[in-house]
């Protein structure tokens, strides 16, 4: 998610969709941002917000499309059509609710409804209400009808976004819509009028180069993957079926290792590209700091370095290790003037997720390095080296 300052950076049960006819190939939707960023202070605390939330919620077609989505080293951001209407939607699945309005209202043209129904839904460093209306939505080439969506008349924590894109598990909108149970999501509804083959959402991102904060160059796959953006196979890990994780895109970690040193072993996160962070076990985050001459700088909230660290930080997910370079987990020089942060120290995107509970996030920083795949129709989830 983006906001004005980091600080804020680190927040009848099921309404059916009506057929349409089938996507004929795959397709890519242009995406339009900017960016509102200046400052670094208390870059930890939105993820570390959506853990706390974690830890104290209730466990609980024949073609696929592609559509570009925009990296801005803050979150992911798609142009999403609602009604006649385009939005630019944050890319999130860690909720469910798709809704807009928080910049400019929703207003329902012929093909908006309003179901009666109040949504409201906090996201840990902000939140929305509204009302539910149902409407046309596309993206990627591919349409719902009488898509559940939320329009806000109270949002906070958002800024430069009009609201979010949720392609979390549909469980996540339970209790969300006072006159329904669950409402379907986007894909939930494009996989059951027959759109797309099997409930899969694909996500490509690429790290930003430089000095560049808001490349287009990312892609949403509905429905498949896009094997050109990934080498090698897919590795699947099946989501977690209990726990506070569990409705979420759970996964249980094997272990975090810096270089030899292995930091813990055994933790339950999430996957979710609506947090910019790694967020690992306080235990493992500690002994991260100790290993590379570290520690918490009290200005930024990251961990900063006097000195380059030299070795490679890995997570280890089912029976696949997956690393990343120190130039993959630290900050980029060129971008500390986009963050605020003082020259002289190397600061790294890998921190402190708590000590119990769910207390690992799978942020942006991991999933600009490995292709991600949210299986729903076989309850798993995969990743692949990223192209």
């Amino acid at each position: 998610m983006r906001f004005t300052s980091l600080s804020l950076l680190v927040a009848a049960d099921a309404i059916l969709a009506s057929p349409i006819e089938q996507a004929a190939k795959p397709a890519a939707v242009p995406v339009k941002h900017s960016i509102n960023v200046n400052s670094a202070s208390g870059l930890v605390q939105k993820g570390q917000n959506r853990l706390n939330r974690i830890n104290g919620a209730k466990s609980v077609g024949n073609s696929f499309a592609s559509g570009p989505a925009e990296n801005d080293d803050v979150s992911y951001v798609a142009s999403v059509k609602i009604g006649n209407a385009n939005w630019n939607l944050i890319v999130d699945t860690g909720s469910s609710n798709t809704w807009t309005g928080a910049q400019s209202s929703y207003v329902p043209h012929s093909t908006g409804s309003d179901t009666g129904g109040s949504v409201q839904v906090s996201y840990g460093s902000g939140q929305f209400s509204g009302e539910e209306y149902l409407d046309t939505v596309s993206y990627g080439g591919l349409t719902v009808k009488n898509q559940s969506i939320g329009s806000a008349t109270s949002a906070s924590g958002f800024n430069g976004v009009d609201g979010i894109f949720g392609l979390g598990p549909v469980g996540l909108t339970q209790g969300t819509v006072s006159n329904a149970n669950t409402v379907p999501t986007f894909l939930d509804n494009l996989y059951k009028q027959g759109s797309i083959p099997s409930e899969v959402l694909g996500v490509y991102f690429s790290p930003e180069n430089g000095s560049d904060t808001n490349d287009n160059n990312g892609e949403l796959t509905l429905g498949g993957t896009d094997s050109s953006k990934y080498s090698g196979s897919i590795n699947y890990v099946p989501t977690l079926k209990s726990g506070s994780a569990a409705p979420y895109w759970g996964v249980s970690i094997a272990s975090f290792n810096y270089g030899s040193t292995v930091l813990a072993s055994g933790a339950t996160g999430i996957v979710d590209t609506g947090t910019t962070l790694i967020y690992i076990p306080s235990s493992a985050y500690s002994k991260f700091l100790s290993a590379a001459g570290g520690k918490t700088d009290s200005s930024s909230g990251l961990a900063a370095f006097t000195k380059k660290p030299t070795s490679n930080f890995s997570i280890k997910i089912g029976s696949n290790t997956y690393t990343l370079t120190p130039d993959q987990y630290l900050v980029p020089a060129a971008q500390y003037s986009v963050f605020g942060l003082s020259s002289g120290k190397y600061y790294a995107w890998i921190n402190n997720g708590g000590s119990s509970g769910v207390n690992t996030i799978i942020g942006q920083k991991f999933l600009e390095i490995y292709y991600s795949v949210y299986d729903t129709t076989n309850g798993r989830i995969g990743f692949a080296k990223a192209n």
